[in-house]
């Protein structure tokens, strides 16, 4: 009587014949490397295993996450009946906020001028965006299902409240990999300061470790122990090749371990393409200085060195990019509870200049034809102060923007009431956010899927709409 193999047995007497193929799609990828002195050169088993659904608009994706929530109504957003009723009362129905602090309606402290051929109304907090308009499509009717920094967080980057569910980083690297063998297909850019929720807003979930974000920050060590640790040429491979050859030998072999000889494997590949990243002194002045790297500022500074990397990443092929935002102290990221104009003001010098000098780069390049620009955070605040001069949380109505591949520049979409306060037209939801971009990489996010738990999840779970207004 002839014994039944196993899955796990039949899978451990053929890797040998599994290792071949990987083998000859790596003899692929260097062949093509040799034939080409383009960065962003691929590797044939990567583009053979990641055939997006359709012909994509975007190729990479620069995710600005501005981390505590600009307020709407000082932006994006002009109310002219807020500056009419500042100092009285709301006469609108107030849904419970974070503090329940709620005080008088407060005008924006910024004037709003329109800019471009479009006449986008910006305000004086982002006179470098405002020089862009023409480029960005703004959504003014954003809406979250979280009033809480942590859940609104893991919502915004994962489709749901909860932690644990893989972010839409790793979605996409899961659905499209890397255009680099060298490099990972998510790179997250730590700007010093790690966002509520941390690092599991970043996080693989339930998908294979490997497709986690990997953390890197600016200046001359972008990741922590890059440099080989020995001096003796071939050493460091040879203990690859022995970590491999012991992790390959375990019968009750698990996705996890898979994962991290990936990983081993990515990091060691690493070595020769990382440091570079950060060698700015290849860029001309021109282009350091339209990035603010000599502004007086160093939020600034540290901001446009976040920028020109994320550029300098997806030219060479990383699928997704996040920027956080930089570290200063005295202030909270964007979340101004009271000191709005201060805080406000001191988080817009530090980005705004990097983030106009990106789109303009890239536009210059011809990158922004197929990078998707996204800029946002978890949600917008009330338009009434908290105290006297701050402002609590609002998920009921934000704006946000995208630009680049795909993206009908100069568009406004959606419309809140007279004071900013809720959606009136066009609620625009975090699933359909998700399911906008994965849609403009050429994925449907219906069919992005992955089985665990014995059901399919999606990044979008069962929701989610392309907002079509915005795209050519």
């Amino acid at each position: 009587m002839n014994k039944q193999l196993s899955r796990r047995e039949m899978l451990r007497i053929c890797r040998g014949g599994f290792g071949s193929l990987a083998f000859m799609g790596l003899l692929g990828s260097v062949s093509s490397a040799c034939k080409s002195d383009d960065p962003r050169s691929r590797s044939l088993l990567s583009q053979l295993a990641t055939t997006p659904h359709y012909l994509p608009k975007a190729k990479n994706v620069i995710f600005l996450y501005m981390d505590g929530g600009v307020s709407q109504v000082d932006s994006f957003d002009p109310k002219p009946r807020l500056a009419k009723e500042n100092g009285m009362d709301p006469t609108f129905k107030i849904d419970a906020t974070q503090f329940n602090n709620n005080g008088k309606l407060l005008k924006s402290p910024w004037e709003f001028k329109q800019y471009g051929e479009s006449g986008m109304a910006v305000s004086a907090l982002f006179p470098h965006i405002a020089s862009c308009v023409d480029d960005l499509a703004l959504i003014r009717s954003m809406v979250s299902n979280f009033p809480e920094h942590t859940n609104a967080n893991y919502f915004l980057h994962t489709g749901s409240g909860l932690q644990g569910r893989p972010s839409m980083g790793a979605w996409i690297n899961y659905g499209l990999g890397s255009e680099n063998s060298n490099l990972p297909g998510y790179v997250v850019l730590d700007g010093g300061l790690v966002p509520p929720g941390g690092v599991d807003n970043f996080k693989n979930g339930f998908l294979p470790a490997d497709y986690q974000a990997s953390i890197m920050k600016t200046g001359d060590t972008p990741v922590a122990n890059i440099q080989p640790d020995s001096s003796m040429a071939g050493f460091q491979r040879d203990k690859l090749d022995f970590i491999q050859a012991m992790d390959r030998e375990s019968e009750d072999k698990s996705q996890e371990v898979e994962a991290a000889i990936k990983n081993y494997e990515l990091a060691y590949r690493m070595q020769s393409s990382v440091p570079e990243l950060s060698e700015f002194a290849a860029e001309s002045k021109a282009t350091q200085r339209l990035y603010g790297l000599f502004d007086n500022d160093p939020n600034t500074r540290s901001y446009g060195a976040q920028c020109l990397m994320a550029r300098r990443l997806v030219e060479r092929g990383v699928r997704f990019v996040e920027l956080t935002c930089p570290y200063q102290k005295g202030i909270d990221r964007w979340d101004q509870h009271s000191g709005l104009k201060d805080g406000h003001e001191r988080n817009a010098h530090a980005v705004d200049q990097p983030i106009a000098g990106l789109l303009k780069d890239l536009k210059s390049r011809g990158l922004l034809e197929e990078t998707l620009v996204v800029w946002t955070g978890e949600f917008g605040r009330t338009p009434f102060a908290q105290g006297k001069d701050g402002r609590d949380h609002n998920p009921s109505a934000f704006s946000m923007w995208m630009a680049g591949a795909g993206i009908k520049g100069g568009t406004i979409f959606g419309r809140t009431d007279d004071y900013g306060y809720r959606v009136e037209e066009n609620p625009v939801s975090i699933h359909d956010l998700h399911a906008t971009i994965l849609h403009l990489l050429g994925v449907d996010h219906k069919q992005l899927t992955y089985h665990f738990g014995g059901r399919d999840f999606r990044l979008t779970d069962v929701h989610g709409h392309v907002v079509k207004d915005v795209l050519i």
